[in-house]
């Protein structure tokens, strides 16, 4: 019989030998468990803490990441400031100029929606520098730190535009008058009596509140309105009351009122040159009306 089995052609020498008792390397453990790499950095390290959290030494990136599209608030307001100074009041609305002013009390915040607010709820822009402290401050986002800058730019425009008529003949100053008496007078809510007294070359020289009333109301005396006249040497006097109402329409109260100063005043020496009735956006003109 040959010394050749039939397991000889299945098997190989390796595992033969191991069988045959000629070898006492088991060949089966061989190939299940690979010897070690003699290279122990090429063996499986275990995961460190440090490989899954950062340390306090570690460089974070914490940049946020980049969006293809910007916050359309992003230099909203330094795009504003520049269209102004370059274009200037032609080049805004009213409610951007607005912002310009919420700009300088509130910083870092988008200011565009209570701009808008403002004018929704007082109307028009000289209405809401005319609002009173409290009035502002009942609108959700202006403290009275905001208001009070709103009172600022209000005082500073009447200045600007009371100067328009100072030592100036004020009858040859008409529209800068009107756009003076309009600007103070126009938002108010009560009726206001006021009196330019005007010396002999029609220059100005008092602007007085005289007598302030009711909605549609105001007491006026005409031994008082001359008293103070002589007092201030005054030759002339512009009347001026305004309507709330928004009608610059002379009542009858108005009419009659007005003929008793006239009455008064020529005992004296005193001439009415005019008596200007002021609404919100017009006005009448005794004068323009043939009431003088």
């Amino acid at each position: 019989m040959s010394d050749k089995n039939q397991f000889d052609d299945v098997f190989s020498d390796d595992i033969l030998s191991y069988i045959k008792g000629d070898s006492e390397t088991n060949p089966f453990e061989k190939q299940s468990n690979p010897p070690a790499s003699e290279n122990k950095e090429d063996q499986e390290q275990p995961a460190q803490d440090s490989d899954l959290f950062p340390t306090i030494n570690d460089k974070v990136d914490t940049k946020p990441i980049a969006s293809d599209s910007k916050d359309h608030r992003h230099g909203h307001r330094q795009r504003l400031r520049e269209r102004f100074l370059k274009g200037g009041a032609d080049a805004i609305a009213n409610y951007e100029l607005l912002e310009l002013i919420l700009f300088l009390a509130i910083p870092r915040k988008d200011v565009k929606p209570l701009a808008k607010e403002l004018l929704s709820k007082f109307g028009t822009l000289n209405d809401v520098l005319c609002a009173t402290v409290d009035q502002l401050t009942q609108v959700k986002g202006i403290s009275e730190t905001t208001a009070t800058h709103f009172k600022v730019i209000q005082t500073a425009t009447h200045r600007i535009l009371s100067e328009q008529i100072q030592n100036k003949n004020i009858i040859s100053s008409w529209q800068s008058l009107l756009d003076y008496l309009q600007t103070v007078m126009g938002p108010l809510k009560k009726e206001q009596f006021r009196i330019l007294f005007l010396d002999k070359k029609n220059a100005l020289i008092a602007d007085e509140i005289q007598q302030e009333g009711t909605i549609d109301h105001t007491p006026v005396y005409p031994r008082e309105v001359m008293k103070r006249a002589l007092e201030l040497h005054a030759t002339a006097l512009i009347l001026v009351h305004n309507h709330p109402s928004g009608d610059p329409k002379p009542s009858k109260a108005d009419i009659d009122m007005t003929k008793a100063i006239v009455d008064a005043g020529k005992n004296l020496g005193i001439v009415i040159h005019d008596h200007l009735v002021i609404a919100r956006s017009e006005y009448v003109s005794f004068k323009s009306l043939g009431l003088l």
